[in-house]
Parts: structure tokens; C-alpha cells; sequence
């Protein structure tokens, strides 16, 4: 995570799992993902909650043929409770990212799909709700 998203692993994001449905992230709160207010700078609960949804269409274009390009095209969010100790975002659209990866590989046309992450503390309380709108369109093949 260092190399590829380094404010990612400055924040504390973690990923705790990943399979072809769901992806969990973790953030706890620390010292670099402060706010003033003694809870989680909200911009570090985005980033937790958008790569819970980003590391699933990672893994449904991964090495795709033609190859996939990808885009978070809009965000809302909704908060409910402070964001302290640790917080667990999941995402459980996987299949309907398949099924956008596959469409835009089908057809070439661009696809867009809204994937929603929820954060979760560690009493089971409900802090963020995120919807990430992203964009995915299959790559022209170069021709020789």
C-alpha cells in the first residue's frame, strides 16, 4: 500500500478482506487521521470507505482483455456518529461490479454504477454511509 496509495498507509487504511463479493477496510483513529473535533478527519473515512469499493473493481478488471480504465465519477456520504476507535468499511456489490466489468468488455461502451460502502464501529454502530459513483469503460485494442 506504501508504494501505490502512501496518504492511504500515512491514514492507517487497512484491508482486512477481499473476496469476489465484499471488501472490508479498516481505520482506526490516530494521530495523523485526526480532526479537531477528537474523532476521524472525514476525508480519511473517505478514503477507507472508497477503496473498499475500488479494490473490488481492481479485482474484476485485474488483467482484463480488452484491459478496463476506471473512474470515481461522484461521492455522497451521510454520517451518523462520531468516528472514533475503529472503524470497518465494507462494500458488498462485488457482483454488480462483475456485472459492470463485463458489460463495458462486451460492448465497449462506458459503464457507470454506484457501490456503497458502510462504516461500521467497533460496538456495531453505524458512523458513514458512502456511495461512490465510478465509471468504467473498456479499452480500444491498439491495432498494428
Amino acid at each position: 500500500m506504501l508504494a501505490k496509495l502512501p496518504m492511504a498507509y500515512l491514514a492507517g487504511l487497512r484491508i482486512k478482506a477481499v473476496s469476489p463479493d465484499h471488501a472490508a477496510v479498516t481505520i482506526s483513529y490516530k494521530y495523523l487521521n485526526k480532526n479537531p473535533f477528537n474523532s476521524i478527519y472525514f476525508a480519511c473515512l473517505s478514503m477507507a470507505a472508497e477503496l473498499s469499493t475500488g479494490v473490488l473493481c481492481m479485482m474484476h478488471v485485474y488483467k482484463s482483455n480488452p484491459s478496463v480504465s476506471m473512474l470515481v465519477v461522484n461521492l455522497e456520504a451521510d454520517f451518523t456518529k462520531k468516528a472514533v476507535g475503529k472503524i470497518t468499511f465494507s462494500c458488498h456489490d462485488g457482483q454488480m461490479i462483475q456485472e459492470a466489468a463485463d458489460r463495458t468488455k462486451q460492448t465497449g461502451e462506458g459503464v457507470t454504477f454506484t457501490a456503497t460502502s458502510i462504516g461500521i464501529d467497533e460496538k456495531g454502530d453505524q458512523v458513514a454511509a458512502f456511495r461512490f459513483t465510478w465509471s468504467m469503460k473498456a479499452k480500444n485494442k491498439r491495432q498494428v
